[in-house]
């Protein structure tokens, strides 16, 4: 019998945060999971026992979002990092891997908190003619505040920074032309995100096709941002929303830890 605990990830607010649904002993296949996580309308994270011939991984970890199955769900990564370590507080760190392409993750239990480490992923970022952002964003014409960018800590993400606050609200995306593009470029969707006075960033995520599942946190997207500027960072998103979270994004030794507060969302039942 498989068991379902929903936690909140990256709120900025007691209480708040990103939801996902931590599933464990479930045996299942993807069809079943994809399925499951479109009925629940929730991004899913099934926990499952690493494989014996990887000893370092102790789980593998297998991402659903309600339209399709993920690489990588950062937020999901970080409910199950509060599930695992509740169980084993006292330990620093747990090595696990993605189920799609067996992307080694690091859960670390710090004095600052829950963070997940993760190594920058490699590739040719696709080319970006001048019109592509404002046809993107729905905004022809529009003057970026610095160039776009492509970057990677397993899912890529395009980033492209605005004036400020009141431009990020405004957007309007052509959803349908960012899936588009994504799909023939191999970039998981476009991060659109803007400097606030106070030294952190704004951030919206626009991959779905659907405006009403616009994510609340995107901890890829802080991950990959951090590596483009090549600085720790804190990024907001989802206030407009009405789910207020905040990401922390660090540059440590080479690798990019992303992190943020957890609550729980539910109690633990049967499935």
């Amino acid at each position: 019998m498989s068991t379902i605990q929903e936690l909140l990830c990256f709120g900025a607010l007691p209480g708040g945060g990103n939801p996902a649904l931590v599933i464990e002993g479930d045996n299942s296949d993807a069809a079943a999971r994809l399925a499951f996580a479109r009925q629940r309308r929730s991004t899913c994270v099934f926990i499952a026992p690493g494989d014996d011939a990887d000893a370092d991984a102790a789980f593998t970890l297998d991402y659903f979002y309600p339209h399709m199955r993920s690489p990588l769900c950062l937020h999901a990564t970080l409910a199950a990092a509060h599930l695992l370590f509740s169980r084993a507080p006292h330990t620093a760190r747990i090595r696990v891997r993605s189920a799609v392409r067996g992307q080694a993750l690091d859960l670390l239990n710090t004095a600052d908190g829950l963070f997940i480490g993760l190594a920058a992923q490699d590739g040719a970022p696709p080319a970006i003619d001048a019109g592509l952002p404002g046809a993107l964003l729905g905004e022809p014409g529009i003057a970026l505040a610095s160039a776009p960018a492509v970057a990677s800590v397993g899912s890529p993400k395009l980033l492209l920074q605005v004036a400020d606050g009141a431009a990020l609200r405004a957007l309007r995306p052509n959803l349908e032309l960012i899936a588009a593009w994504g799909r023939a470029h191999g970039v998981s969707g476009c991060y659109a995100y803007c400097a606030r006075p106070d030294g952190a960033y704004e951030g919206r995520n626009f991959n779905h096709l659907d405006p009403a599942l616009e994510d609340s946190a995107t901890g890829v997207a802080a991950g990959a941002l951090a590596l483009h500027l090549g600085r720790d960072l804190r990024l907001y998103q989802g206030h407009w929303l009405g789910q207020a979270c905040l990401i922390q994004a660090r540059l440590r030794e080479g690798r990019v830890l992303v992190g943020g507060a957890v609550t729980p969302g539910g109690v633990v039942h049967p499935s």
